[in-house]
């Protein structure tokens, strides 16, 4: 692969928010080394855009919102399966907040993504109904973007979705792994590398 930055390439760093890290209400394992990875990173790129869960208090995707159920349980929404989380990521709070170490001044876009009440959003492109858009594609576009690099968290949910999503819309799609963590739920992170090298995306170990 051609590591071989150019204006037609951009970083798109994932929900790298305080909820998601140490002491926060979903900590992913490790989560903060990704902070200094992707601070590096954010360096060699002339492009970049975040993104950060946006979460209404009571969210459907929330297990509180579930009486009888627990977090991490798998249930079915409207739109097809659903795990249940923690309360995160909630509008407003510190733990919505990108991590306080987190290089985000060079930032071009921030899309917020799961703040509509009745569904989740995984992927930084569309809603967990796969249908409803975030509106980042056609911004990707427009701005003649062509290979995307992502790193965040978490590797097996949000980075893995946007991943896919990139790559079906018809961008190069490259997962710098240094620069992600895992939450491994029941197996999620071989199964979400099988399913990204499957469809064509691109595993970066690191960008030196």
């Amino acid at each position: 692969m051609n590591t071989t930055l150019g204006d037609d390439d951009l970083l798109l760093v994932i929900d790298v928010q305080n909820d998601f890290c140490a002491g926060g209400a979903l900590a992913v394992p490790d989560a903060d080394a990704v902070v200094p990875v992707i601070n590096r990173l954010t360096e060699r790129f002339d492009h970049v855009v975040l993104t950060q869960d946006w979460h209404p208090a009571g969210h459907s995707s929330f297990a509180k919102s579930h009486p009888g159920s627990a977090a991490f349980e798998a249930i079915n929404m409207p739109y097809g399966p659903q795990t249940l989380w923690p309360d995160h990521c909630v509008q407003g709070t510190i733990g919505a907040e990108f991590h306080s170490q987190l290089e985000t001044k060079r930032a071009e876009l921030v899309i917020r993504k799961g703040f509509r009440a009745g569904i989740d959003s995984y992927s930084a492109f569309f809603e967990n109904d796969r249908r409803t858009s975030t509106g980042l594609s056609g911004y990707l576009r427009e701005r003649g973007f062509n290979r995307i690099f992502l790193a965040g968290l978490a590797t097996d949910y949000c980075v893995y979705y946007s991943a896919l999503d990139a790559r079906r819309l018809g961008f190069d799609s490259v997962v710098i792994e240094a620069g992600c963590r895992a939450i491994n739920l029941a197996g999620s992170l071989d199964a979400a590398w099988s399913a990204m090298a499957d469809l064509g995306v691109q595993r970066l170990g690191d960008l030196s």
